[in-house]
């Protein structure tokens, strides 16, 4: 098989932005005095943790230690509050089963740190059909930077225009136009508004769940 699928985690696997907004607000507003509203917190909502800290708070508030701290508090609050709603967005599983049998490698690259990635992964039992895993920690430049994409499809062995790439986020799919590669958006659980999509030529379908995807017809579609 020389095509490859590619998944952006939280908000394309699983429906939990929502749940990392609220942890982030929380922290940055109660914790460390950003004084940020609901709707610039989600404005930041993208990219490493620590780089999300520097862009509210400079360079220079926090050490890389502190950053780092920072990062896993809030990833163990999200993960303690969204744990219970812990689902594959209807329609993936049985997705991610044919691709699997039809032999189409397939890898997962976010910017979540592997604390994440291995809750989401091991709480699911998903692990088995995902090749190469590319996180925060795998990478020097975060989306929409094409280095999160390009190392998950050298890690398969898959030419980047051979790649699709399943996104929720603006970045996420400028990071997959970066990368010479087509994206398929899932519009049903992001942040953002469908219009903020209209700007990028890589967008071969929208989505709102998984139930009416075909791999093959992707396979197909990728050929045209």
């Amino acid at each position: 098989m020389d095509k490859a699928f590619l998944f952006d985690l939280n908000g394309t696997m699983i429906d939990d932005m929502q749940f990392h907004l609220k942890a982030w607000y929380h922290i940055l507003n109660d914790e460390l005095g950003a004084n940020i509203s609901w709707e610039e917190t989600s404005s930041h909502m993208y990219g490493k943790n620590t780089e999300l800290l520097v862009r509210i708070f400079g360079k220079d508030r926090f050490t890389q230690k502190e950053m780092d701290h920072l990062s896993v508090e809030k990833e163990k609050r999200y993960q303690q509050e969204f744990k219970p709603h812990l689902k594959l967005i209807p329609g993936l599983h049985e997705f991610l089963e044919k691709a699997h049998a039809m032999n189409i490698p397939m890898a997962i690259g976010s910017a979540a740190i592997m604390f994440n990635i291995d809750f989401v992964l091991d709480n699911l039992n998903i692990r088995h059909y995902f090749k190469a895993i590319v996180s925060a920690d795998d990478v020097s430049i975060s989306k929409p930077h094409p280095e999160t994409y390009l190392k998950c499809a050298a890690a398969l062995g898959v030419e980047p225009g051979n790649c699709l790439v399943f996104e929720d986020a603006p970045k996420g799919v400028e990071a997959a136009q970066n990368a010479g590669m087509p994206a398929v958006v899932l519009t049903s659980t992001t942040l953002h508004e469908k219009e903020e999509f209209a700007v990028y030529n890589n967008i071969i379908q929208y989505i709102t769940d998984y139930t009416q995807l075909s791999p093959a017809a992707l396979v197909k579609a990728m050929a045209v």
